[in-house]
């Protein structure tokens, strides 16, 4: 114990478990303050240009501020575009913020991994700094690929839905409407935006586009293309349906044995990828001086293969080649 934890060494763990602790909590406290939907009274009444409850000045015009200026560059509107693909309830000030806190968190784990030596701390300390400023663009990537991959195998049935519809009698937008009502999300949730953008003033077409910038699917795009060509040439768009509707639920389900049969193979990518990552972590954890040497400049030639980042390139190069591989495209 007295090598794991030298007593020089105990403020900086402790400095180091302190910032991954802030992080964890105002990660939560985010989470939480932000979950509810936003007040529609309050949005109604500026779309009406009544004069509402003017808010104190405060934080929080400050962070609206902010995000405003922001938002109007094509990073930040990106970054807009990306949480709304996930639903995630951020502005892009706030997503901002919790890179930087994201950033703090790993620069405290890296100080306590790297402790062996100040050279390992400071390098540590740096690679966690800039490897956790991407953990919330990871998240927020996997939230919207995988909400883009149930809208996509929802869409099959609610094709479907819609078509059944129409045959009932049902206008087009009538037809919407009643898939933002019956169902499931995220279909219902992204489908009741088309509504109520097309209520406060926006055609169609332009609802539809939005969906399908927030959406990017082929499907979509096929159902959008499909909906477009009729409205301006007529025909019997039930039917159009049906046929789209049967294309899409094939898709998904040969989508679907491509996926069973190349579980294996990702599985793999992912165990070859993280093993020696976290052996070399938990190492440096149990016994930081085992693992000093590695960060120790002036190794021979020949030992260039032990150098930690040609050993994190070369993992990162096999990482992707197997995903290459069992990536099929439908």
């Amino acid at each position: 114990m007295e090598q794991l934890l030298a007593p020089e060494m105990m403020p900086i763990t402790l400095v180091g478990l302190g910032i991954v602790l802030l992080f964890l909590f105002t990660m939560v406290g985010l989470v939480l303050r932000r979950g509810g939907s936003e007040d529609v009274s309050q949005r109604l009444t500026e779309f009406a240009g009544r004069e509402g409850k003017k808010e104190e000045p405060g934080a929080r015009q400050a962070m609206e501020r902010i995000d405003q200026v922001v938002s109007k560059s094509k990073r930040g509107g990106d970054m807009a575009r990306d949480l709304a693909r996930a639903d995630i309830k951020l502005t892009v000030a706030e997503f901002i913020g919790i890179k930087i806190l994201a950033a703090l968190a790993g620069v405290g784990l890296g100080i306590v991994i790297g402790r062996a030596d100040t050279a390992a701390m400071f390098a540590a300390g740096l690679v966690g700094a800039i490897l956790f400023s991407f953990i919330p663009n990871i998240y927020v990537s996997f939230q919207a690929k995988r909400r883009v991959k149930s809208f996509n195998n929802q869409l099959g049935d609610t094709i479907t839905m819609m078509a059944n519809a129409l045959r009932g009698g049902y206008s087009f937008l009538q037809t919407l409407d009643m898939v933002a009502r019956e169902a499931p999300p995220p279909v219902s949730s992204e489908f009741r935006r088309v509504v109520q953008e097309v209520g406060l003033g926006r055609t169609s077409e332009e609802a539809l586009q939005n969906l399908l910038r927030r959406m990017p699917s082929d499907d979509l795009d096929l159902l959008i293309t499909a909906v477009n060509v009729q409205m301006e040439v007529g025909g019997n768009l039930a039917q159009i349906l049906d046929t789209i509707g049967h294309t899409i639920r094939e898709r998904v389900r040969i989508k679907g044995e491509i996926q069973t049969l190349t579980a294996q193979g990702r599985i793999s990518g992912w165990v070859i990828t993280g093993l020696p990552i976290g052996l070399a972590m938990f190492i440096s954890v149990v016994n930081p001086d085992y693992m000093a040497p590695i960060f120790e400049f002036g190794m021979p030639p020949e030992a260039w293969c032990c150098l930690p980042l040609a050993s994190v390139v070369m993992i990162i190069i096999g990482y992707f080649a197997i995903m290459k591989i069992m990536d099929i495209e439908v």
